[in-house]
């Protein structure tokens, strides 16, 4: 049974591929497998996959599968892993080489179920450091956690065990896969250092703002009704509110008003904050809102009907 399996969805990335498949087969974990999961690529990417899969017999893991997007990708990667942890990689992203010894190792020594490291925004001229929060405890996590599955190696028993899937055919699918993964992880470690390259590329889905930024929604009632069907609602009810309140007027908010169809971008501001005061009327009140100082938190506690509107024009203007 290997240490830990890599799994990598991809479609369409002939550009990159190679780049991400060298930093997998130079790990210095020797133990390791990497699960390659071909989403239906009409591109070259099958034939660069296939020269190493040939070199590297031992370590590389080749599936294919009809397009279905990145998540449903994952899923299958995570039906064929038999690591003692999984982590993520995306084909367009690459990793230092010796990533997963260290989060292995830090694994071990701590009996984690999960582990999570610091990340580069790589850009063509420049690269910017990501330093994430240490956190104390899952709630801590959950407030303060950078939802992307690649910077973490998670326990696969903890994935299985709860089901815990991306959801297929939505944006946004690391914000559900990482909040229903959270309360089950019981060791939290952490390493302070930049071991992941995440490669910027304005073709990216993280670049594209149009109807499906109204995912979010969906994504986030997903969330809701998984904690409040196990049980878990009333736990972490403050900081569902917090994150819920979070997202919809600060990151999806800055999404919607970058939308060029005026109709859509007015539509989703409706829904917006139709949803977050009908989801949680009292937010305001929000314990780690009204307590936790920072720019962000300044920023909520300003909006109200009024001013809401008015930020949403600023923000239409923001290039």
């Amino acid at each position: 049974m290997p240490k830990v399996s890599v799994i990598v969805p991809v479609y369409n990335v002939e550009k990159y591929i190679q780049k991400c498949l060298n930093s997998l087969v130079k790990q210095t974990l020797e133990d390791i497998e990497i699960i390659i999961i071909n989403d239906g690529s009409k591109d070259n990417s099958f034939y660069i996959i296939k020269e190493f899969e040939k070199k590297y017999e031992n370590k590389i893991k080749y599936f294919e599968k009809e397009n279905g997007g990145s998540a449903d990708a994952r899923n299958q990667g995570i039906l064929h892993a038999t690591g003692d942890y999984i982590a993520f990689l995306d084909p367009d992203d690459y990793v230092e080489l010796d990533i997963y010894e260290k989060m292995y190792n830090k694994a071990i020594e701590e009996n984690s179920d999960i582990v999570e490291c610091n990340f580069y925004w790589e850009y063509p001229n420049k690269n910017k450091i990501d330093n994430g929060k240490i956190y104390k405890n899952k709630k801590e996590m959950l407030i303060y956690t950078r939802v992307v599955p690649w910077n973490k190696l998670i326990k696969r028993n903890i994935i299985e065990n709860n089901k815990i899937q991306f959801p297929k055919g939505l944006r946004y699918e690391d914000v559900e896969f990482t909040y229903k993964l959270i309360p089950y992880c019981e060791n939290i470690s952490f390493i302070n250092e930049n071991l992941v390259h995440y490669v910027q590329r304005k073709s990216s889905v993280s670049y594209s703002y149009n109807e499906e930024t109204r995912d979010i929604f969906t994504i986030l009632d997903n969330v809701i009704k998984y904690y409040k069907e196990n049980n878990l609602y009333d736990e972490y009810k403050v900081e569902l509110e917090y994150i819920y309140t979070r997202y919809l007027l600060c990151s999806s908010l800055m999404r919607i008003t970058k939308i060029k169809n005026k109709k859509i971008k007015q539509q989703l501001i409706f829904e917006t904050w139709k949803n977050l005061n009908e989801k949680f009327p009292y937010w305001k009140k929000n314990e780690i809102l009204n307590k936790t100082k920072s720019l962000k938190n300044f920023y909520m506690k300003t909006i109200n009907k009024n001013t809401y509107r008015i930020y949403c024009k600023i923000f239409s203007l923001v290039k």
